[in-house]
């Protein structure tokens, strides 16, 4: 059979317009077919159910009214009898639907505007899914693209088979662009939105610069140095922390290049940014000494409870460690993950003094002694009056100028102090309203449970309903800067494990929780380790 032209125009405007949107044909007519369908509805009426076909072939279009086979007739306009059915198609079982062929139509101008909106609206649907589908797989990837326009800072860039936004504050400072003007970025989001997928890209994301390694230099691409950490300070100074799998390769060096080749390319696209490049390592104090280059590092001091480290530093190299505007120990603290505080080597000695004069002081009127007995103790590393009660006598003794005799008289004073404190702070915490029943807490000692009174905390209960980080203090980052709250028992050196444990005991006396829920959670989080050691 020959196609008509109106057949074969039909057939040609769905293969332009799935060329040129990207999309399927078969949606496109998928798209005429519910517009011719919607126009038949408003000519046979819009309760009639219309089934329309499309011939991918010869253009042919099929129009058919379905009527539903059922025992009593209801809806005339969308149902049949049995009995009528059976008149037409012996085989008719209710439920089956007949179909009635119906004759061609031509549309009216309303018919059409609305067929058209139908075939758009399809269409404009098919493509935002397409495009969607096409990057939300690229998250992670450098694109390029051309500048479409700017609007109020962010600039709207043509992907060619998308578009893209870079927002005012994924720019580098003092970068400017233009209609026209060729842009690299990264993906760093792709959303599914009401006006359409949008796909963000920065050009600021730490995760720019180590892609833009990884393109420039091979032994990166090829997974023989790996890049395992990034922080930046966009337009201005970057640290990159890499370490290589071949022993024979310096990863420094490879990143580096003849010359300066291949970070110098990098450089340039980044608007003139500083580069660090440094070799990572295994042990935290050697990779913070290597982060706060080029300043030298007398000596390093870690909590690693705290997740802190003390840095200290020469008088002269105080001002290069920390860097213009604290610059240089922000991006070593976020290239790390550690909380480093820079002391020079004076201000460390004064602290010393500071500590050892303090705890000298404690020992004195805590154990009443003269001032040469407490700088004794403190200087042999007691901390604490705990420490010197409960600590062997042996170890007492043994200190010069000092005998059996003086060792169990301080040790029985520093016993005596303590227990006096005891009470003082058991009558506190009765003054506050604090229940004995804390004390099965295990861990949990009266200081503590005075500390818990003064916050409100009276009973298991309310304890229970802590979180480990009401406990413990928390730590918040803003624009590259660390602010840390204190915990209730801050002042305890209570660490979180031990805050955890706390909580769930208190929690399991409750009834919030039982044995077999911690187990369960232990073989989740077994499972979850061993799924990801073995790479499954």
């Amino acid at each position: 059979m020959a196609v008509s032209a109106n057949r074969l125009e039909l057939l040609q405007i769905a293969d332009a317009v799935a060329r040129e949107k990207s999309i399927d044909k078969e949606i496109v007519l998928g798209a005429m077919a519910d517009a011719i369908q919607k126009a038949a509805r408003s000519r046979y009426g819009q309760e009639t159910n219309i089934r329309t076909d499309i011939n991918p072939q010869t253009g042919e279009i099929k129009l058919q009214r379905l009527m539903q086979v059922v025992e009593t007739v209801e809806e005339p306009v969308r149902e049949i009898s049995l009995d009528d059915a059976r008149h037409r198609n012996p085989d008719a079982q209710a439920g089956d639907f007949i179909a009635e062929q119906l004759p061609p139509m031509d549309f009216g101008r309303i018919a059409a505007q609305s067929a058209k909106q139908v075939i758009v609206q399809k269409v404009r649907e098919a493509e935002r899914d397409r495009q969607y589908d096409e990057y939300k797989d690229r998250i992670g990837e450098i694109v390029n693209g051309t500048v479409k326009r700017v609007e109020y800072g962010n600039v709207i860039v043509d992907l060619g088979r998308g578009e893209a936004i870079i927002r005012r504050d994924e720019l580098i400072p003092r970068e400017m662009y233009k209609y026209g003007d060729r842009v690299r970025a990264y993906v760093y989001d792709v959303r599914r939105e009401q006006r359409g997928p949008q796909i963000f890209l920065s050009r600021t994301h730490p995760q720019f610069m180590a892609k833009l390694f990884t393109m420039e230099v091979p032994e990166i691409y090829d997974g023989i140095i790996e890049i395992k950490s990034v922080a930046r300070d966009p337009g201005s100074r970057a640290k990159i922390a890499v370490i290589s799998r071949d022993s024979s390769i310096d990863p420094v060096g490879a990143c580096v290049g003849m010359r300066g080749s291949r970070v110098q390319a990098v450089v340039g696209e980044l608007q003139g940014e500083k580069i660090d490049i440094i070799p990572w390592n295994d042990n935290a104090a050697t990779f913070i000494v290597n982060a706060l280059q080029p300043a030298e590092v007398a000596k390093v001091v870690l909590d690693e409870d705290a997740e802190r480290i003390e840095v200290v530093v020469p008088d002269d190299q105080l001002s290069l460690a920390i860097g213009r505007r604290g610059q240089n120990v922000r991006l070593a603290s976020q290239l790390t993950g550690w909380d480093i505080d820079i002391l020079t080597e004076e201000e460390e000695s004064q602290r010393r003094q500071k500590e050892f004069t303090e705890r000298s002081n404690l020992f004195m009127e805590a154990l009443d002694v003269d001032e040469m007995v407490g700088q004794v103790l403190a200087s042999e590393g007691f901390s604490s009056v705990e420490e010197v009660a409960y600590v062997d006598s042996d170890e007492v003794a043994s200190i010069d100028g000092f005998d059996e005799d003086t060792a169990s008289e301080i040790q029985t004073r520093a016993r005596e102090y303590l227990e006096r404190i005891e009470a003082e702070h058991d009558a506190k915490r009765r003054e506050l309203g604090v229940e004995d029943e804390l004390r099965e807490i295990p861990g949990l000692t009266t200081a503590m449970m005075v500390a818990l009174g003064e916050d409100g905390v009276k009973t298991i209960e309310d304890f229970a309903g802590y979180a480990i980080d009401d406990l413990v203090g928390w730590k918040e980052r803003k624009d590259g800067e660390t602010t840390f709250f204190d915990g209730v028992l801050g002042n305890f050196g209570v660490s979180r494990a031990e805050a955890e444990q706390m909580v769930v005991a208190a929690r399991m006396k409750m009834g919030w929780i039982s044995q077999e829920d911690l187990v369960g959670e232990d073989e989740a989080a077994e499972a979850e380790s061993s799924e990801e050691t073995t790479g499954v």
